[in-house]
């Protein structure tokens, strides 16, 4: 804090004796063109640490410096004055043994306090006696201390109360900041400041402005943070959740629910079951249920600082195993276009019906119907596609079961066309082939026996002995003996092949299996 070369000095010739030094000095030396002027070094400095008053342009024929505490040069508030004469220092009545004064005019002090603070005068002469004066001005700060935060209320409630939150202790010429959740606050309706900054208004607290809070002093020498503060605001409860969210079971199960509800104090639990009460606790279980354990379960939550109370209600349904159902039908061999009717009769209440058609789904059709409540089915105009196995299954939200099944067969109905597409047997072919050809030989033989009337007796002799032997070749019609005349008898043969349908081929289609021949005797009478 010295300057160089500088040789502090702390007095020891009384100040009257620098006077008549002065006095006797004869020359005078020009005023320089910059006024004297003061710079603390520095302006803000901590309590405890040291300042300097630094002189600039002094005068070079300046022979004597006096410093003064204050603004004005009075004999009592001198601290300290020099001689460049005798290069000596003279203390004065407000000088405290912390002032040290440099040959250029500057005063240093040491271990500087409070009561250091404000505005020093100096006052320099030359040796005719020109007076020179200048005022410099410094601050002492305290180094602040670790602040605290004081709050009106303890335990606010939430949309009921506001908080003035104050940042201690106070200090003067410190300035005062505050942080929540680690961040500068920010400008709303909910917050305010006091015209220092102090403390903190928070209006109409909710759960949200626990904090933490902070507040932090500053100076120009110094800051310091207090400890987080984290509000405790009542609240709640809140409407309770009760878990686990299934509300059906199995008869013979346990039954174990929670509640909960957001409270600050944490609620406290009741349960009731039916409007009677069971048990205060936040959990309940019930071993071992049945059909009676069936019914409203309702939690209450109360908070003992707000003194509120909320509750939410839960039905519970306890579901015996089903018991498979009862398939009935009005007739299982229908023929078409007639009507059938399927009844489904359940052995339990509260439950869904569901039909099945060969164990999938039945989609209905525009010819079925179901009964109010499902449990009938009606088809109407049967139709071949209807032919199947049908169940009935009932459902709860727990159990399923599936009903006896039963098969419905369809057969072709009054002037049905059932069998239109169906192929003809063997039989029915052979028997239309053997009645055509018959026919046609029949026809052909006819024929034939007109033709020999009209052409002659010899020759017709002659035709029918020749077709004689080809018939008994067949060991059919009469003897070797030739006819009588009288008995015109003529024998036709025919030979045709009987075909079967070769599968899978359409029933038009034919192989061969026989050759018969078939004999038609024809008579004149």
């Amino acid at each position: 804090m010295r300057p160089p070369s500088a040789c502090p000095c702390r007095g020891g010739i009384p100040w009257q004796g620098i006077l008549l030094a002065v006095s006797l000095l004869t020359f005078w030396n020009p005023h320089p063109t910059a006024p004297l002027s003061i710079e603390p070094v520095p302006f803000d400095v901590a309590e405890g640490k040291d300042v300097l008053l630094l002189v600039h342009n002094v005068s070079e024929n300046t022979v004597g410096y006096f410093w003064y505490r204050g603004e004005i040069t009075n004999q009592n508030l001198l601290i300290v004055s020099y001689s460049n004469l005798t290069h000596s220092a003279i203390q004065g009545p407000a000088f405290s043994s912390r002032e040290t004064i440099y040959p250029n005019g500057s005063l240093l002090f040491v271990n500087v306090t409070k009561g250091d603070t404000g505005f020093y005068t100096l006052q320099t002469t030359t040796p005719n006696f020109q007076i020179e004066t200048a005022t410099g001005e410094f601050r002492v700060h305290e180094k602040l201390p670790k602040p605290n935060i004081t709050i009106n209320n303890s335990q606010p409630m939430e949309g009921e109360d506001s908080l003035a939150l104050t940042c201690e202790p106070e200090i003067n010429y410190a300035s005062y900041l505050w942080k929540i959740n680690n961040q500068m606050i920010p400008d709303g309706d909910k917050l305010k400041l006091s015209n220092n900054n102090r403390t903190l208004i928070l209006f109409n607290v909710t759960r949200n402005d626990t904090g933490p809070y902070e507040c932090e002093t500053q100076n120009p020498v110094s800051a310091s943070r207090s400890d987080p503060l984290t509000l405790n605001i009542s609240y709640g409860p809140d409407a309770p959740i009760i878990n686990p969210p299934d509300s059906h079971f199995h008869s013979g199960t346990n039954l174990n629910l929670s509640c909960h509800a957001d409270s600050n104090p944490p609620a406290q639990y009741s349960w009731f079951f039916n409007g009677s009460p069971l048990e205060s606790t936040q959990e309940l279980s019930i071993l071992n249920l049945s059909t009676n354990n069936s019914g409203s379960y309702v939690c209450v939550a109360h908070n003992s600082v707000t003194n509120l109370n909320r509750t939410t209600t839960k039905n519970i349904t306890v579901s015996e195993p089903l018991i498979p159902p009862h398939l009935t039908a009005s007739n299982t061999t229908v023929a078409e276009g007639d009507s059938v009717q399927l009844t489904c009769v359940p052995n339990d209440t509260e439950i869904s019906i569901q039909w099945l058609f060969n164990n999938k789904t039945l989609q209905l059709t525009d010819t079925m119907q179901l009964s109010l409540n499902d449990s009938i089915l009606t088809i109407n105009s049967v139709k071949k596609t209807d032919e199947g196995e049908y169940h009935c299954q009932v459902s709860n939200r727990m159990f399923s079961q599936k009903s006896n099944a039963i098969t419905l067969t369809v057969i072709a109905g009054p002037g049905g066309d059932n069998n239109i597409n169906q192929p003809l047997s063997p039989g029915a072919i052979a028997g239309i082939v053997i009645g055509v050809l018959a026919g046609v030989g029949l026809i052909a033989g006819l024929g034939y026996f007109l033709f020999f009337r009209k052409t002659g007796g010899a020759s017709d002799q002659h035709d029918l002995t020749e077709h004689i032997p080809s018939a008994s070749n067949h060991s059919l019609g009469p003897s070797d003996h030739s006819p009588d005349k009288g008995d015109d008898v003529a024998y036709s043969s025919l030979n045709f092949n009987i075909q079967e349908p070769t599968q899978p081929t359409s029933p038009t289609s034919l192989s061969p299996t026989a050759t018969e021949t078939v004999y038609s005797e024809l008579k004149k009478k």
